[in-house]
């Protein structure tokens, strides 16, 4: 019995370090009740100090945010969805252009700390779309001027005055009065860049942006200023004139400097679209919904209040079966929900209204495989086996029953997981941790309490 000793000590273990994980750092408290007949009123709004995982990861020399990730639908935040302009793609790379734009939509989102943003793409009526969701994110007209702009970073020198005139509609606005009448489009542009940092001025303390090229581009910025001494050379960013300096000397390092008199939040946009790359195709808005923290606060209580009453209700209805082993079950189910709760963390599983449903599923399901065990023992002992035999048997005979049940809806889930969309895939993922963790919570941990009461 040495094992089952272990296993017990074990779950013990296991248990404190969920709990610990599942307290937040802050709890608060908030209360308004009037007592009846004395005509008073109780009013409690305090925040009381929770639990810091820090103190346990930061020996361990590890770094991790243990705080729920609310979805689009529980944070608030903004949904944008955007229609791509294929129409000058050849046919057979026009999805690739939709994914690639995808992509650098994505590189954007991350650079700017975005917590599990969901970007994808769609296809209505024969018409491309990218949709993003951006949870948590407020400052709409910031979100996106990041994701629309194409961020195309080119430089421009003046061309010959004998050489053929191009199109006027070709040239960005303004640069004929720093470039004359026929400017010309160099061979450097973004595709060269390196690295965009954001820098202050030493002088007027004022935000710039820092470029590094890559070694071609150091060769070909190096061509450009030898041979552009004493003009302008000018940088243009999505058909904008940021700057047209005049070249004094030859740069051969490779590094140039943006001061387009921009703000530091403005520089740090910029920077963020020059690292991860120009759309390769135009973006028109087509639907912007901006979400409100409070519709999901109260989507999120009543979600809550479902689960905890379903809960409930499962723990009376196995107590009033079963009896004790009813009980034993519940107890498994508390540990269950605990161990779930710091899965989701630990992952972490973005929370969405469809991703709790999943979860409350799971609540459901977590006892049908006690359900089938204790039916099987009960069989056993009507056939006259002793009850700690009976009740091994029970666990070796339901066996098969819970395997197969439970990975018929893991296999779903992971349909569902590898071609849904965002809600979707949040529904399958907290279904599939649910689910195993539920086989856990029956298997091992009903059996071990069950066989330390026989023993």
């Amino acid at each position: 019995m040495k094992h089952v000793r272990f296993l017990f000590w074990f779950i013990v273990f296991l248990t404190i370090i969920t709990v610990l994980i599942d307290i937040p750092r802050m709890i608060p408290v908030s209360l308004d009740y009037n007592i009846p007949l004395v005509n008073k009123k109780i009013s409690v709004h305090k925040t009381f100090l929770g639990f810091n995982p820090d103190l346990i990861l930061h020996p361990l020399h590890i770094k991790k945010d243990l705080a729920f990730v609310r979805g689009l639908d529980l944070a608030g935040g903004l949904s944008i969805t955007y229609k791509a302009d294929t129409s000058k793609i050849a046919n057979d790379q026009k999805q690739n252009a939709v994914d690639s734009a995808k992509n650098v939509i994505e590189n954007r989102i991350n650079r700017l700390g975005v917590r599990e943003p969901v970007v994808q793409t769609a296809t209505v009526n024969g018409q491309n779309r990218v949709i993003v969701e951006l949870p948590g994110i407020t400052d709409v007209s910031s979100a996106m001027q990041l994701i629309g702009a194409t961020a195309q970073l080119t430089f421009w020198e003046q061309g010959a005055s004998d050489s053929a005139k191009q199109v006027l509609s070709d040239v960005p606005l303004g640069l004929t009065q720093f470039l004359g009448p026929n400017p010309k489009q160099t061979n450097l542009t973004g595709k060269d860049l390196q690295q965009a940092t954001v820098t202050f001025n030493q002088n007027t303390a004022q935000p710039e942006i820092q470029l590094s090229f890559t070694s071609d581009g150091v060769s070909k910025f190096a061509d450009i200023t030898k041979r552009n001494v004493g003009k302008i050379v000018a940088i243009v960013l999505d058909n904008q004139v940021i700057q047209a300096p005049r070249v004094k000397e030859p740069i051969l390092t490779g590094n140039s400097v943006i001061s387009g008199g921009f703000t530091t939040e403005q520089a740090k946009l910029v920077s963020i679209q020059l690292n991860a790359g120009a759309l390769p195709i135009p973006l028109t808005v087509l639907e912007q919904r901006t979400i409100g923290a409070t519709l999901g606060e109260s989507s999120l209580h009543k979600s809550l209040f479902a689960g905890i009453l379903g809960f409930l209700i499962i723990v009376v209805f196995m107590s009033v079966l079963y009896g004790r082993l009813g009980v034993l079950a519940s107890v498994a189910l508390v540990l269950y929900t605990v161990f779930t709760f710091a899965l989701f963390k630990l992952i972490p599983v973005t929370l969405t209204l469809a991703g709790i449903a999943g979860f409350i599923l799971s609540i459901g399901m977590a006892v049908d495989a006690n359900i089938l065990i204790f039916d099987r023992k009960k069989e056993e002992i009507r056939r006259g086996k002793p009850k700690n035999i009976a009740m091994e048997l029970g666990f070796v005979r339901a066996w098969t029953s819970i395997r197969d049940s439970n990975m018929s809806t893991l296999i779903t889930s992971t349909i569902l997981y590898m071609f849904g969309n965002g809600i979707v895939r949040g529904f399958a993922l907290t279904l599939a941790v649910g689910v195993l963790v539920s086989m856990f919570s029956a298997i091992v941990v009903t059996r071990t309490f069950l066989r330390t009461i026989y023993k």
